[in-house]
């Protein structure tokens, strides 16, 4: 059977994307169909429409969802029918050489489905992440659904399938943050102020939260930052040595993705202090730092891919914290629209204007 459902599709580079009429096949071996109740408008989506990621147009966008099983193909059994999800882009393989030597959150061999979901004239869509959930049901495979309480909101447990995930994870899997860490998250986008909302469940005792937007910083302020900094009108790498004693900070997350903000990162740390990226660079952006100074201040330099996160591990726990009221997951949700909204959520997200916008089906 064939279920034709609406869909959000880029068609080409940099052209606004439309609802469409898309068809999705029920699953096959190893794989799920999932009825979407919502889905989070990240920058990657727009990465997507823009050709930043690759240029295999149509794309169905949409990436960040939340949803219900709705039928499983044979062999599967991580999940079932009628089981509440949070979709992720990180179906571990088991059997590469990161999965036996037991770090499977660096898995080399994540999978998707293996039907296309199609235009209604059968052209093939490339779905966002393997995902493709600005839908109204998505195909993926089984591995890419991770069991959650049901008693989570959808619009708030749905952007732990990427952005929210990976900056509570650049604090606590990939920085390591611990109990009285001083922590300095430059960029106080969606990713940057998760960061500070993990850094506080890890129990940093100081957290400095930088931006050029003092709406951003109060933002920050919610999720746990002790003290702000705008970049615009203070030197943000002395401001962070000031504020921890002339030291710099025991981890810096820099969630902007950009040289210069990382060479900030740098040089705001402490000695044999840890930097993450969790920013997304572009190509072309290349970073010059004296070797003298990577090796004499020690520490660490690490990227941060989906906050080093395991979903089976991680998205419940999350949850858990969630419904207890220790993680302000709702409060990334700036505003929630119809799949006809999303367009228009890119220009507010450009503009600066929301940490997320989420659609609800």
């Amino acid at each position: 059977m064939v279920h034709q459902v609406r869909g959000v599709v880029a068609r080409q580079k940099g052209a606004p994307v439309a609802v469409e009429t898309i068809l999705v096949p029920d699953p096959g071996p190893g794989e799920a169909l999932v009825q979407v109740r919502s889905c989070g408008v990240c920058h990657t989506d727009l990465h997507y429409r823009e050709g930043g990621i690759n240029d295999e147009f149509p794309f169905l966008l949409g990436h960040e969802a939340a949803g219900v099983v709705e039928a499983v193909g044979e062999g599967v059994t991580e999940v079932e029918p009628g089981d509440y999800v949070i979709l992720n882009w990180r179906a571990v393989c088991g059997q590469c050489r990161a999965c036996l030597r037991g770090r499977p959150w660096y898995c080399f061999a994540t999978h998707n489905a293996v039907q296309k979901m199609t235009l209604a004239d059968g052209t093939a869509l490339s779905p966002a992440l393997g995902i493709g959930a600005f839908a109204d049901k998505t195909l993926v495979a089984a591995g890419q659904c991770t069991k959650v309480d049901p008693a989570a909101s959808p619009a708030a447990a749905g952007l732990l399938g990427c952005g929210v995930m990976a900056g509570i994870g650049a604090a606590i899997n990939t920085g390591g943050v611990g109990r009285g860490d001083s922590v300095a998250v430059i960029g106080c986008g969606g990713v940057g102020d998760a960061a500070v909302a993990g850094a506080r469940l890890a129990g940093a005792a100081k957290i400095i939260a930088v931006d050029v937007d003092d709406r951003k910083l109060e933002w920050a302020r919610g999720f746990g930052a002790t003290h702000t900094v705008n970049a615009r009108t203070a030197d943000p790498v002395e401001t962070i040595r000031e504020l921890t004693g002339g030291h710099g900070a025991d981890v810096v997350i820099e969630a902007v993705g950009r040289p210069e903000t990382y060479e900030q990162a740098f040089y705001a740390r402490d000695l044999a202090g840890t930097v993450v990226l969790v920013g997304v660079p572009t190509p072309e952006m290349k970073i010059e730092l004296p070797l003298l100074e990577v090796f004499g201040r020690g520490g660490a330099l690490k990227s941060s891919w989906y906050g080093d996160c395991l979903p089976s591990r991680d998205f419940p726990m999350l949850i858990d914290l969630y419904l207890q009221g220790r993680l302000d997951l709702d409060g990334f949700v700036s505003e929630t629209i119809a799949l006809d909204g999303v367009e228009a959520a890119f220009d507010k997200m450009h503009r600066g204007e929301v940490l997320r916008s989420v659609v609800l089906l």
